[in-house]
């Protein structure tokens, strides 16, 4: 299993909207370095959802259920999407401040590389975050 963190601005796509959705298709990432980590996600790796912009926060759990495809979103085939579904909500977001004084965190990529929309995680990223917010 892998380990993933997605970020999204909440006025565009907010964890509220995914949970009420049910569903959601990971379209829209234009950076070559996050569309080659999403090619790399497998059906039931875990991903952290995080606000970006405004809040800047994890705020949930999602899991991916259908490996990449085109991007319906793009003139280009070499773009490519996956759909997530939700699968739990932090009981405390976990934001950048707190990530940036975890010492179990320093080598995060979301502190590394803060503009990649869609990036891997450890296994220990990620249960530490977790750790943090639920």
């Amino acid at each position: 299993m892998n380990y993933w963190l997605v970020k999204s601005e909440p006025a565009v796509f907010s964890w509220e909207r995914f949970v009420k959705e049910g569903k959601a298709v990971w379209d829209g990432v234009r950076n070559y370095q996050a569309r080659n980590y999403m090619k790399n996600m497998c059906i039931d790796d875990l991903v952290l959802f995080y606000h970006s912009n405004t809040g800047k926060e994890i705020v949930g759990i999602a899991k991916v259920i259908k490996e990449t495809y085109p991007d319906p979103t793009a003139d280009n085939i070499k773009w490519v999407a996956v759909d997530l579904v939700p699968v739990s909500a932090f009981k405390k977001f976990v934001n950048i401040e707190q990530i940036k004084i975890n010492i179990k965190l320093k080598d995060l990529l979301l502190i590394k590389q803060s503009r990649l929309s869609v990036m891997p995680l450890s296994e220990e990223h990620y249960r530490a975050l977790c750790k943090m917010g639920l």
